[in-house]
């Protein structure tokens, strides 16, 4: 019997995690992990209690991907589970974080700020800021390969 390794094990989860996103575009999914233990999840979608774009349609439709991110109505999944952290109380500083897509700009700078350790993506986003903010932090991304 052949074992899973941790980063692949989190980046399934992650992408499970992501199927839960009600996002028109791209479905993202993100786990939070502190000493091999998962803190937090997190995947795009409106604010609590918002009707989802699914139901109201993409704000961005005509949009290219990774332009007009304030035009989006979704908490980006980062976001969404440090979120969950500050809303239940739980430290997540030197936590590595695994997500689905390339952060934005916006979740590198709240990535940087709480004090995560790590990050860990699966696939390439368009915009390349997010990725530049997190090496200028002193973080660079790795990128987790699953196979089947």
């Amino acid at each position: 019997m052949k074992r899973e390794g941790w980063e692949s094990y989190y980046m399934r989860l992650a992408l499970l995690v992501g199927q839960r996103s009600t996002c028109l575009r791209r479905q993202v999914g993100a786990v939070i992990v502190r000493d091999r233990r998962i803190v937090a999840t997190g995947y795009n979608g409106p604010p609590s209690g918002i009707t989802h774009c699914s139901e109201t349609g993409c704000a961005r439709a005509a949009c290219k991907s990774g332009e007009h991110l304030d035009l989006c109505r979704a908490v980006h999944a980062e976001v969404n589970a440090i979120l969950q952290c500050a809303k239940y109380g739980v430290a997540i500083e030197g936590a590595d974080i695994y997500s689905t897509a390339t952060p934005c700009l916006g979740c590198a700078k709240e990535i940087l700020n709480v004090g995560i350790h790590m990050v860990y993506v699966n696939a390439d986003y368009p915009n390349r800021d997010g990725i530049e903010m997190l090496k200028q932090g002193g973080i660079v991304p790795c990128v987790v390969t699953l196979s089947d």
